[in-house]
């Protein structure tokens, strides 16, 4: 009973920012809703939101806990000492699981999709820019600009080895656009393409991709992108590491292990651990409210940074490119080439390029993660 006393005098002394725990509650149930109502990135929202009302909860165990006299980690501070900021273990564990869902077949059969892979990344450092100049020190601006890559575990990795103060706020901010894929993506493009744009028809003749060259395709590109952004190997490397279990063929279980146990364990933990960083007096706060815009900012340059690439390209191709396809050169797959194609059927229902944006769009995959590893090279030298 004593506890319960103190926990409401807690949450009701507003001089004290006992409202800022309030608001993070609500801030929680508010994603358990989108996770559950609306089904937006559930996954990872769902275990977040929940983890937001355990570590705002007044003399919550998760944070601490005393025994005999002796305070140690709650479960949730030790799940995030140990998982991320000591190894960053969780994003890029994730990232193994990632790479055994991903099939790079149409990309290895359209080799020029790897250009809108890198095109969608031009956000990153549009929003890293902006951040700058709106008064966050570098290695904040660098880890908000990444949250446009639209990929959540890179976020969440380059945040934490920058050590930035916000990784809670870029969690959230990088899961839910990602979630928002499909209402932000059609009027970016929208906005930089016209009807005759969008309703240009692709040829597709596909090739066949041999299974040596889906062996080597995750090898030569872990060595390459080692050699020219060594900061990348970790997110790199696990990532094609687990596209060649995937690949190989002869390790089938543990394909779908990676698939299925190992990410949606690791999508789990991840996204409670994450809320360790949404703690009342971390979160509820201006500069909060400023990622979360610089965010959106950074997502739609990606898109329309793909876009214009794709446009540009045009001015010298017979056989023209339907400018959306840049679009999907950013991280968020499958979903951004889906959003592609139903923007192409509204257009004209006879109008067919899911495989040239399915290809951007796993080059997207490569691209954003060796953008994060770039960043971290790039911000690395000023610290």
């Amino acid at each position: 009973m004593d506890y319960l006393l103190e926990g409401v005098r807690t949450l009701l002394d507003f001089q004290g920012g006992g409202w800022k725990c309030l608001v993070m509650i609500a801030v929680g149930i508010v994603l358990i809703w989108l996770a559950i109502k609306k089904e937006y990135e559930p996954s990872l929202l769902l275990p977040m939101g929940f983890g937001a009302i355990l570590v705002n909860l007044p003399l919550s165990g998760v944070l601490n806990q005393v025994v005999g006299g002796v305070e140690a980690h709650g479960i949730i501070e030790w799940l995030f000492e140990v998982g991320i900021n000591a190894s960053e273990a969780m994003p890029i564990l994730l990232f193994i699981g990632i790479g055994a869902m991903i099939d790079f077949g149409p990309l290895l059969s359209m080799p020029s999709m790897f250009l809108f892979g890198a095109g969608a990344q031009f956000g990153i450092f549009a929003a890293i820019l902006l951040a700058a100049v709106l008064g966050f020190d570098i290695k904040d601006a660098a880890a908000i600009g990444v949250i446009g890559a639209a990929d959540g575990p890179t976020a969440i990795l380059v945040s934490q080895v920058l050590k930035s103060r916000y990784i809670g706020a870029i969690a959230v901010a990088a899961y839910s656009y990602m979630a928002l894929v499909p209402i932000v993506q059609p009027m970016a493009i929208k906005l930089v393409t016209t009807k005759k744009e969008r309703c240009i028809h692709m040829e597709y003749k596909p090739e066949s991709v041999s299974k040596t060259m889906r062996i080597i395709f995750p090898i030569a590109v872990t060595i390459i992108v080692g050699l020219v952004a060594p900061q990348s190997v970790a997110l790199v490397g696990f990532l094609m590491f687990g596209n060649l279990i995937r690949e190989c063929g002869v390790l089938g279980t543990m394909s779908e292990t990676a698939q299925n146990q190992l990410a949606n364990l690791v999508t789990l933990l991840l996204g409670i651990t994450i809320s360790f960083s949404m703690k009342a007096e971390d979160f509820v706060r201006v500069e909060t409210l400023m990622i979360m815009v610089i965010g959106l900012f950074a997502f739609v340059m990606d898109t329309i940074g793909g876009v214009l690439l794709a446009k540009f390209m045009n001015l010298f191709l017979k056989k023209k490119i339907n400018p959306m396809i840049g679009g999907a050169g950013i991280s968020a797959f499958p979903m951004s080439s889906r959003v592609v194609q139903k923007l192409a059927m509204q257009e004209d229902p006879t109008n067919i390029i899911i495989m040239h944006a399915a290809g951007a769009n796993v080059s997207g995959q490569i691209a954003s993660v060796v953008a994060g590893g770039l960043v971290i090279s790039l911000v690395s030298q000023f610290l």
